[in-house]
């Protein structure tokens, strides 16, 4: 039985506003630890006393997976500081690097001279849908 501390593996499909967003099948299991904070707390606290074989629908509200949406989360930049921006558009996804530690951020906005980079989870917001069945439970 799935308790804290308990090694688990599961395959789980993802789905996002009705469509598949991630999926553990064609490829191994996802392997975390019970309470370690591996996985989103609302899968988490889901799976919590399932054992091996059973398997589980279950809707995560966003500030129970990535949050909220922070609109201070996002930030201006000169058009100038991304490297070709001539090729990119509103949705695309950059890297940026500050003070030794890289992010990514999604463009959510072009004008003549700025860029407005959203550095929020690509998924804060959203209410999630898991299927999962787990595979062995330690």
């Amino acid at each position: 039985m799935i308790k804290k501390g308990s090694k688990v593996a599961i395959h789980y499909t993802l789905t996002v506003d009705g469509q598949i967003a991630d999926s553990s099948q064609g490829r191994g299991p996802l392997e975390y630890t019970q309470g370690a904070g591996q996985i989103i707390i609302g899968l988490e606290e889901a799976l919590e006393g399932l054992k091996a074989g059973d398997k589980k629908s279950v809707d995560i509200e966003a500030k129970k997976a990535y949050g909220e949406v922070n609109p201070e989360a996002k930030r201006r930049v000169p058009k100038t500081a991304i490297t070709n921006i001539e090729t990119l558009k509103v949705g695309d996804m950059v890297g940026a690097s500050a003070n030794g530690h890289t992010f990514r951020a999604k463009i959510s906005e072009i004008t003549d001279t700025e860029v407005e980079l959203d550095f929020n989870h690509p998924l804060a917001g959203k209410q999630l849908h898991f299927d999962v069945e787990i595979v062995s439970v330690n």
